[in-house]
């Protein structure tokens, strides 16, 4: 039996509030997408939140609701999943990337300025891990050359940043529902913002830029069966069952969260006396994690080994991972004309790191597996 990196954490009242809906008249289109998005947005501390059918169509949405285009440019990190710039692509605009910190694999906020051209539209960072960046020093750069920041925080639903829930900072936030998240919907996204304009044409994106709503219509409707497309949109909508869902997991998203630190905290205490073993930052006071993965890095005699970890603690059942392989190293990126050495750090990060299993109903016999072996194979590695 493999001991994943990550999987969802399914109760039976998750099983009930599903079930509930099964039994209702509606499926998809009804109340339980608008509770859901409400709950989210209270969490928050956002005035409005939109979901969509996963984390992609999210960031689509949100680059579609700022009007990214072709010609403009955005600026991200490459340390994460290819969505993140993909998305902007399919609006026609150009990904720029940024290389990142050493310690935390965040996008080095130092370095963005001389990336800004007068093309540039957004600041994409993302919360890397479920860290959150360093969002005063993007909102303030962002501000001074007229940049909207949609955070990609598919990773850090249930982080805080000097006090502040994240999805209440940014211009707009995005977040993540798949299995691994901090919640779950299946598969699942959202969009959250404070911007009334924007929420009205997201809305109106996730499904396929129609609406019925009287006060937006250009002409009085002729009856019920009326509505209007006005813009070119996608059929991104939330069912109601995955709202369901939603709505239960969001009730222990805390509990979940609280679980992630106390694990994390035993990782990092067992692992301390590995000299080729880089563990996380723990959080600050500023900076609270909501943990989505433990990373850490392999330095010294194990810088190189990497491989070869990798190989032994899946053979041994433990299902570490990597996150993530640079987005421009995919031959869809190198055939766009990106090149291998543009973001040096950001490289050599990628070679030296391992996600280790983390998630709430990761049991502490298990996790002690987990360290035993770590621990195991380093050393016998650095032999």
């Amino acid at each position: 039996m493999i001991i994943p990196y990550g999987r969802q954490s399914i109760g039976a009242d998750d099983i009930a509030a599903v079930e509930a809906v099964l039994r209702s008249d509606r499926l998809t289109q009804g109340p339980k997408v608008e509770e859901f998005e409400q709950a989210l947005a209270e969490y928050c501390g956002a005035r409005f939140a939109v979901v969509t059918s996963s984390g992609t169509s999210a960031l689509h949405t949100a680059y579609a609701a700022v009007g990214l285009s072709a010609g403009d440019e955005i600026i991200s990190s490459p340390i994460t999943f290819p969505a993140t710039t993909n998305a902007a692509l399919w609006q026609g605009a150009k990904p720029v990337f940024v290389d990142v910190e050493s310690k935390t694999g965040n996008i080095n906020v130092d370095l963005i300025k001389a990336s800004i051209t007068s093309k540039t539209k957004a600041i994409v960072p993302v919360d890397y891990t479920g860290r959150p960046v360093n969002l005063a020093a993007i909102k303030k750069l962002a501000q001074q050359h007229n940049l909207v920041v949609i955070e990609d925080a598919c990773q850090a639903l249930g982080a805080t940043y000097h006090g502040k829930k994240i999805g209440s900072i940014s211009d707009l936030t995005v977040f993540s529902f798949h299995p691994v998240k901090s919640i779950t919907t299946g598969e699942g996204g959202a969009v959250l913002t404070d911007n009334e304009n924007w929420y009205k044409k997201m809305k109106m994106f996730v499904t396929h830029g129609v609406t019925k709503a009287p006060d937006n219509l250009t002409i009085s409707s002729p009856g019920a069966w009326y509505f209007e497309m006005q813009l070119l949109g996608n059929n991104y909508r939330l069912t109601d069952l995955q709202a369901a869902l939603g709505i239960s997991q969001l009730k222990k998203l805390d509990q979940f969260v609280a679980r992630r630190r106390e694990l994390v905290t035993r990782y990092s205490a067992a692992l301390a006396d590995q000299a080729a073993i880089v563990t996380p930052p723990a959080d600050s006071t500023s900076e609270e994690s909501a943990w989505h993965l433990y990373v850490i890095q392999l330095q010294g005699k194990l810088s190189g080994q990497r491989a070869e970890m990798f190989k032994k603690l899946q053979e041994s059942g433990v299902g570490v991972q990597v996150h993530h392989m640079l987005s421009y190293y995919h031959p869809y990126y190198q055939k766009l004309g990106y090149l291998r050495g543009a973001c040096p750090r950001a490289e050599a990060w990628y070679e030296s790191i391992i996600s280790l299993p983390l998630y709430p109903d990761l049991t502490l016999a298990d996790q002690d597996y987990v360290i035993k072996t770590v621990k195991d194979f380093a050393e016998s590695l650095q032999k």
